[in-house]
């Protein structure tokens, strides 16, 4: 996915999917200020729209000078190859030498749609797909992606 170096911010459910990348559940400004101190410039949010926290958190992406990217990804629902290609191309965008932060409520979206992007748009194999998406927070939605990248 990145070639950075490994970054971690202590965000719930934090896990290190790859070098540059941060993925987990809800980040609060704390989290947002140290994830720009250590060189982020991309904020991926996987939560739909109606899965507000308690701040507003593109605001603050913003006023630290990081991109904000929303992929709203409703449950199962949002397992699609297109959000599968939209994660793809935000990545790419972020650049393999600026890590990122990418978030859902708890991770376990993030991983499911890591796994799909590593079987539909990196064409690995089922079983490194599942790998990856267990690397990144995959879960609960373990069994609907397995359905998926069959």
């Amino acid at each position: 996915m990145n070639a950075a170096p490994p970054l971690w911010i202590d965000i719930p459910n934090a896990c290190t999917p790859s070098g540059g990348i941060c993925s987990g559940g809800r980040p609060r400004p704390e989290h947002l200020r140290e994830a720009r101190d250590k060189g982020v410039r991309t904020v991926i949010n996987l939560c739909p729209p109606a899965e507000t926290g308690d701040y507003d958190e593109p605001a603050l992406v913003a006023e630290l000078g990081m991109r904000y990217i929303n992929i709203p990804v409703a449950g199962a629902a949002g397992l699609t190859r297109e959000n599968a290609q939209q994660l793809a191309d935000a990545l790419r965008g972020a650049g393999p030498e600026h890590p990122v932060l990418l978030h859902c409520q708890s991770g376990n979206r993030v991983g499911a749609l890591v796994a799909l992007k590593a079987r539909f748009v990196d064409g690995l194999s089922p079983e490194a797909a599942l790998a990856a998406g267990r690397a990144a927070g995959l879960k609960a939605l373990e069994p609907t992606v397995i359905q998926l990248i069959a």
